[in-house]
């Protein structure tokens, strides 16, 4: 992704390895401050995790991969068998970290059954070394690819509403409800960009927005519930969500918020499209109700959070002190509210979607 400072832009991956060392871009900070952190070990990595120093679906599977990868690394031992088991230990505990979006699972798996055809210790942290950089290249081709499947839905002048963050901060690049954004305005088509907060984490005003200051692309934020009023008036034409799970009948487990935009949608008669890579899709889950949908702490919703005037990151709280709270992070929109799913291969209706890829 393009990242401005001052008059210089450079390229930035949200999440890369160097050495033994996990390198990504330190979300919670953004947009007040730009900065990396770099984990040392996989249990940091782990903790950035659970943190949301790194988040959305794509992002967390390549930040898992070079977990296993770090893991591997860290073990000192030459017996196999004790390797194994200390494998199995991290993979568990990468497992564990968040419940709902399926490209973490994808990706530990897949590292996990990269591993296993190796013989010796040397040989399965050489494996994992390259297995977890080849995954997150692969990763970051898959969401250039929506992109340009996706861009031939976006008209002249479009106007796109979006919720959450599925750009570039949320895969290793490019992103994926972002992407044919991004190449829709690389192709002089001028979109607009309607960008919901998306409370409590704000993901939409603090780094969509961000990233669209990034590329310049015309954009505003408005709070959560203005979204059906706009699209009433007829200010808004499509509406490009991203995914952290989708089925195989097509229903999609996304960020809190979502499946109003799709009811909206419908009633509205505005396109609802969702952009996933391949790594999203669970065709082991029949229903989505199966899924385990993370509720995160209350204090997300009690707090607000910025900047104090000594430059640190503080927070305050905008409730009452004996108030409590409910944070479900992600909720379930059904199959019949989605009209396509952009993917890497194309752009299918949702009932395609288990033919083409399960």
């Amino acid at each position: 992704m393009k990242v401005k400072f001052n008059s210089e832009v450079r390229d930035y991956r949200t999440v890369w390895m160097e050495g033994s060392v996990v390198y990504m871009i330190d979300q919670p900070k953004l947009p007040h401050r730009f900065e990396t952190y770099g984990s040392k070990d996989y249990r940091e990595t782990v903790a950035a995790i659970k943190n949301m120093v790194v988040r959305g679906a794509p992002a967390i599977g390549a930040t898992a991969a070079f977990g296993v990868a770090q893991a591997a690394l860290e073990f000192k031992g030459k017996d196999f068998r004790d390797f194994l088991r200390h494998m199995e230990k991290a993979e568990k505990t990468i497992k564990n970290t968040r419940p709902t979006a399926y490209d973490l699972f994808y990706a530990v798996k897949k590292m996990m059954d990269e591993m296993r055809i190796a013989g010796s210790v040397d040989e399965a942290q050489s494996i994992l070394r390259k297995a977890s950089q080849k995954y997150a290249d692969e990763s970051a081709g898959r969401c250039r690819l929506i992109g340009l499947n996706g861009e031939p839905l976006i008209k002249d002048s479009a106007r796109v509403l979006t919720h959450c963050n599925a750009g570039a901060l949320g895969c290793v690049d490019h992103g994926t409800a972002l992407a044919p954004i991004r190449a829709a305005e690389y192709d002089g088509k001028n979109p607009f960009v309607f960008i919901d907060e998306t409370r409590p984490r704000c993901q939409g005003s603090r780094l969509t927005a961000w990233e669209l200051v990034q590329e310049d692309i015309k954009h505003c934020i408005i709070v959560d519930n203005a979204a059906g009023y706009l699209m009433r008036k007829g200010e808004i034409d499509l509406v490009i969500v991203g995914a952290d799970r989708i089925n195989s009948n097509g229903d999609v487990v996304n960020k809190i918020g979502t499946y109003e935009k799709a009811v909206l949608a419908r009633e509205n008669s505005i396109p609802f499209y969702v952009a996933a890579p391949e790594s999203t899709f669970d065709f082991h889950c029949k229903t989505v109700d199966d899924v385990e949908i993370e509720e995160r702490d209350e204090d997300e919703v009690l707090y607000m959070w910025g900047l104090d005037p000594s430059n640190e990151l503080g927070r305050v709280r905008i409730a009452p002190k004996e108030s409590g709270a409910r944070n479900p992070a992600f909720d379930i929109t059904p199959t019949e509210y989605v009209s396509k799913i952009i993917t890497e291969e194309g752009v299918y209706k949702p009932e395609e979607i288990s033919k083409r890829f399960g």
